[in-house]
């Protein structure tokens, strides 16, 4: 189980996020910061040592810290996002992470971002999306030595909001993955339709966050034998994020 997380709040830029959400014009920043407060409340409270690193008011999206790095047996990836706007986010999130890790990086033209990344004990599952490239994830697997399975799907941004894992071999997904043959050895809890962004989740030891107003996806996952917190995530849906984009664990 992790027991540190690195988290970023929400800065004075955020409402610039990058978004194509209907309510993105409504985004309330003052909210999201407290929100950002309730989230790191929880992670305290299941055990979790915070780094809180400052905001950057230079870039609208960093405080989704999840997708510059991937960690995994030991060892941290940097990764080299997508978009030009969001480039250099990483910069601080490495500074940190060399303090703990041998710190390897995702070297051009390749790209990979934290979001596309579902961590197994001994293998990791790494979504081909808008956002990674085959070319990153051979990377990965090069720095990490583990297994990697790919799921391509350019449709999507990123994996994670479509499937996430709770541990105990069980995946929680929407439904145009649970059949997906590289999840196979996965038992699923599908969420309904209504319910697609309550497939983000950030399951910690035998508690699994979720985002409030899904409870046909809650009481799945409770009837699974999980304890679940559910907290509000209003601002971040509508610039796309979601619970694990906000913190790196080690």
């Amino acid at each position: 189980m992790a027991k540190i997380a690195i988290v970023k709040p929400p800065s004075r830029s955020y409402q610039r996020c990058i978004s194509s959400h209907p309510l993105k014009n409504t985004v309330d920043f003052v909210r999201a910061q407290g929100q950002h407060r309730a989230y790191c409340t929880a992670l305290e409270e299941l055990g979790l040592n915070l780094i809180q690193l400052p905001p950057d008011d230079t870039k609208p999206d960093s405080c989704f810290v999840e997708d510059t790095a991937i960690i995994h047996g030991g060892k941290a990836f940097i990764t080299r996002m997508a978009l030009d706007s969001r480039r250099g986010e990483e910069a601080s999130i490495r500074e940190e992470l060399e303090k703990h890790f041998n710190v390897s990086r995702c070297q051009s033209p390749a790209t990979i971002e934290g979001g596309d990344a579902i961590h197994l004990q001994h293998q990791l599952i790494i979504g081909e999306t808008q956002r990674t490239t085959a070319g990153g994830i051979r990377q990965a697997g090069e720095c990490f030595q583990v297994p990697v399975k790919a799921i391509k799907d350019t449709t999507i941004v990123h994996l994670k909001s479509h499937v996430t894992y709770l541990g105990r071999g069980i995946v929680i997904c929407t439904g145009q993955y649970m059949d997906h043959p590289e999840l196979k050895q996965f038992e699923k809890i599908v969420v309904n339709k209504g319910e697609v962004y309550a497939a983000n989740t950030l399951a910690i030891g035998d508690v699994v966050l979720m985002t409030k107003g899904y409870p046909i996806s809650e009481q799945l996952v409770r009837d699974a034998g999980f304890d679940v917190i559910t907290l509000d995530m209003s601002e971040f849906e509508k610039c796309e994020g979601a619970l694990t984009c906000l913190s790196i664990l080690f």
